[in-house]
């Protein structure tokens, strides 16, 4: 047995540590609140086209509904990788990285469109990205 695999409590079955435990329920709290923020954008744009203002010659200009689909299924995705990640899921860490990249890259292309809220989200997502990163946070 090598020395890292004699100090790492997860493969010698000892606790993680209190650090590690509060950095993952930041984490999972921190995408299940941003799943949710980007639940009600999506269903803000969806229901009401009007509600955003939609900037002229924009390289990336979707409709406003199409903007509203891409962050529903976005956030319901996190909403539940949140729910995953409080539940000690192995799959969620991971996924919640992805999903956490995700929701900032298309919050990143929304900025034209409502740019406070969006630059809310993405802080958000770079929250969770720190937070699931550091070491002893997510087990294998």
């Amino acid at each position: 047995m090598s020395a890292q695999t004699q100090n790492d409590p997860r493969q010698s079955g000892g606790e993680v540590s209190g650090w590690a435990m509060a950095g993952l329920v930041f984490a999972a709290s921190m995408l299940t609140l941003a799943g949710t923020f980007q639940l009600l954008a999506g269903l803000v744009a969806i229901f009401n086209d009007d509600f955003y203002v939609v900037a002229a010659n924009y390289t990336f200009d979707l409709d406003v509904s199409a903007w509203g689909w891409i962050h529903l299924i976005i956030g319901a995705a996190m909403v539940a990788t949140g729910l995953g990640l409080f539940g000690g899921r192995t799959w969620a860490g991971m996924t919640a990285i992805v999903l956490a990249m995700l929701s900032a890259l298309a919050n990143f292309f929304f900025i034209p469109y409502y740019p406070i809220w969006a630059l809310v989200v993405i802080a958000l997502d770079v929250w969770v990205i720190w937070a699931l990163t550091r070491p002893g946070v997510v087990e294998n």
